[in-house]
């Protein structure tokens, strides 16, 4: 079956690769592994001239590249463009600390030295999804590559462009050919991949069946994954809040990425006291925002990547509706040549209905009412998902109970969640484990070898 790149704006076809045959994958793989025994010794000074390099071609081409990011998953141009200098700003965090972060630490023992000492892991599979598709790859193949490990990239079928552009860029850097390899493959290759010796990890971003798809292999293989799956976060609002900021922010923070976001709020979890003066409002936004080409600057709202994750969305909805809950706005597709769905809030919505228990993935808002901040905190914590969380509070105790209580790897207080190379992310439950970006995510894939000096 080939892979496909279709403008979800259009319908268009734009390209059709067809999947490389297996001979290829163990070549690639075979060359991954016998490059790794030269690029493991090479210097971090090194490996961040390089690094850096990559940085500045994604800054400089970052148009370019966010017009490949568009046509392909129909994010708003002008978020795509950002997401490429993000990645270029992930390129020079762990150009600038890799050395610090990988350090040999001395521990004081009975020896007359001992210390910690980090060393790659070899060539790491990384298996990513579209909806950010060269954040996720770059935020695991910067700090990846820093550590002298190398990458075989599985991007998702419907991102070929960019899956190749990203590989091209490192190869523009100056990185050695087989540092960084796509493979343009469909997800009935991974386990061939996996059960490989030259593999030696691997990393997923995706859905929750293929993570454990990923992680049943990988531990029978006993090796070391990390995975990033979804999330049903919850945005919390207290009366003390700053409602008209709260409110501007939920609006954000459910429509990011057309609403396709891993870490976007969806459940708006509002205290009774402020909750028709929120709701009005957060109406009145919602239907206000642009939804149409991707590539126009008026755009808020593109269309959803494929015609699986628009049928899915709508499903969602309308038996979740059928089974009692409310449309304050939106709630159905759009009449647009392309994959539109109008932004939409839903509310009354039943403990037993779809979009109550799944993730919903797409520009639709939940929100729920509760009498005080232990029911909050409660709700917060009735999903599967503990990926990232948002409460809004002036009041300190508060403050202090959300960040203790809820089940999440990420607490916002006062903000929307977003991740940063300079703080670790990842969830807790069902939204995987381990952590990416950070000191801690440059660690998850080095030995972390004990060294002991008599």
């Amino acid at each position: 079956m080939p892979i496909a790149s279709i403008n979800p704006a259009t319908d268009e076809v734009l390209k059709l690769f067809e999947p490389i045959p297996d001979s290829e994958i163990l070549k690639k793989m075979k060359l991954a592994s016998e490059l790794f025994r030269n690029y493991r010794k090479s210097t971090i000074a090194w490996r961040s001239e390089k690094m850096l390099k990559a940085a500045e071609i994604l800054e400089n081409e970052k148009d370019k590249f966010g017009r490949i990011m568009t046509l392909e998953m129909g994010k708003p141009f002008r978020a795509a463009t950002e997401e490429a200098l993000k990645c270029a700003w992930a390129c020079r965090f762990y150009a600038e600390n890799a050395e610090k972060f990988l350090t040999d630490e001395v521990v004081k023992t009975g020896a007359t030295l001992s210390y910690i000492h980090y060393q790659p892991l070899g060539p790491i599979l990384a298996v990513m999804p579209w909806n950010f598709p060269f954040w996720q790859v770059f935020r695991f193949a910067a700090p990846a590559l820093m550590a002298g490990n190398v990458a075989l990239l599985k991007h998702s079928s419907n991102v070929p462009e960019c899956a190749l552009a990203i590989q091209e860029i490192f190869l523009k850097a100056g990185f050695p050919e087989g540092t960084f390899q796509t493979l343009l493959i469909g997800s009935d290759k991974v386990p061939l991949l996996l059960k490989n010796p030259a593999v030696m990890a691997a990393t997923l971003t995706g859905s929750e069946p293929a993570g454990r798809d990923v992680a049943s292999i990988a531990g029978k293989e006993i090796k070391k994954t990390v995975l990033e799956l979804g999330g049903s976060d919850p945005f919390i609002v207290m009366p003390s809040a700053d409602l008209e900021e709260a409110v501007k922010t939920a609006v954000r923070a459910r429509t990011i990425n057309n609403g396709q976001s891993c870490i976007a709020a969806k459940r708006f979890i509002l205290a009774e006291k402020i909750a028709d003066r929120f709701e009005k409002r957060f109406k009145e936004i919602m239907e206000g925002l642009v939804v149409g080409d991707p590539m126009e600057e008026k755009t808020d709202i593109g269309p959803l990547a494929t015609e699986d994750v628009l049928g899915g969305l709508d499903a969602q909805v309308k038996k979740s509706v059928e089974m009692g809950a409310r449309i304050l706005t939106g709630g159905k597709k759009l009449g647009l040549r392309g994959n539109y769905y109008a932004p939409t809030i839903l509310t009354d919505i039943p403990a037993n209905s779809p979009v109550y228990s799944e993730e919903v993935f797409g520009p639709v808002a939940l929100t729920f009412r509760v009498s005080d901040i232990e029911a909050a905190i409660r709700l917060a914590n009735d999903t599967a998902f503990g990926l990232g969380s948002s409460a809004w509070t002036n009041i300190e105790a508060e403050k202090m109970r959300f960040i203790e209580e809820i089940e999440a790897g990420a607490v916002f207080i006062n903000g929307m969640v977003v991740s940063d190379p300079r703080l670790p992310f990842g969830g807790v439950k069902s939204s995987g484990y381990g952590r990416e970006l950070g000191a801690y995510g440059i660690r998850e894939f080095v030995n972390i070898k004990t060294v002991w000096v008599k």
